[in-house]
This record gives C-alpha cells, structure tokens and sequence, in this order.
C-alpha cells in the first residue's frame, strides 16, 4: 500500500558561528611565530580557567602536541586549539593583537563577555559560575 502522507525532510543544521577566529594582525604575528617550526600540528592554544577579579581569564599558548580532546580550528592558515570545557565561553571570539606604547600581546574579543575587570585580565558570562579573585597580570 502507498503511504500518501507528506514526507518531513530532516532538517540540515544550521552553519552556527565559528569558535574562535584570528585577526589579521593575530594570524601575521603568529605566523611569525611558528614559520621557523617544522610542526604542522603548530597553533594556538585558547583555554579559559577560574580564576581574577571577574571569574574567568584566558590562557594561550603555542601547543604542537594538541589532543584527542581538543576541537582544532583553522583560521587565515593557523591552527588554533579549544579544550571542551572552554567552548563554552570561546564561542564567537576574535583573538586580536594589539601593539601600543603601553605594551604589545594577543587580545580576545569575547561576545559571551558581560562585563570585565578594571585591568582587563579576567571577565564574566551572564551565567558564570567563575568566583572573583584577586587581580593579577
């Protein structure tokens, strides 16, 4: 017998925002940093910890053993690693580089961020469960 009612279609999924993405001036001055390497596992390393005034600060680092775990993304030809515990409070970022008079280093620009301490080393979600600290650079 034919089934004559309508066939539901399932549904493709959106394409939701990117995890995290590089400036051009992040991208230039990583790529400064890792063309001497041989490693083409290089990248970045973004992570998120407890811990200053707001509840949360950012880590970075030059990672070339990422693993299993981690989620890679690639942006303007860089590798960037995310543990899965900090997606969570990464999702939408930009990571920019800044150079100033009062100093130069890598920046995120956090959409998940509802407010930030006075120095700008930690910040806060609108639902965080981070405790504030002291502020420390």
């Amino acid at each position: 017998m034919l089934n004559t009612e309508p066939q539901v279609s399932p549904q493709i999924p959106q394409q939701s925002e990117p995890l995290v993405v590089l400036s051009e001036a992040a991208a230039s001055k990583l790529q400064e940093l890792v063309t001497a390497e041989q490693n083409p596992d290089l990248g970045l390393r973004v992570y998120v910890y407890s811990g200053g005034c707001s509840g949360f600060r950012y880590g970075m680092m030059l990672e070339d053993q990422p693993s299993n775990e981690d989620i890679r993304v690639q942006s303007r030809g860089i590798n960037v690693y995310v543990d899965p515990q900090s997606t969570q409070y990464l999702t939408g970022s930009e990571i920019d580089y800044l150079d100033t008079l009062m100093g130069a280093g890598f920046t995120v620009n956090n959409p998940n961020a509802v407010s930030a301490c006075g120095c700008g080393s930690s910040f806060k979600t609108a639902d965080s469960a981070g405790s504030p600290g002291a502020c420390h650079h």
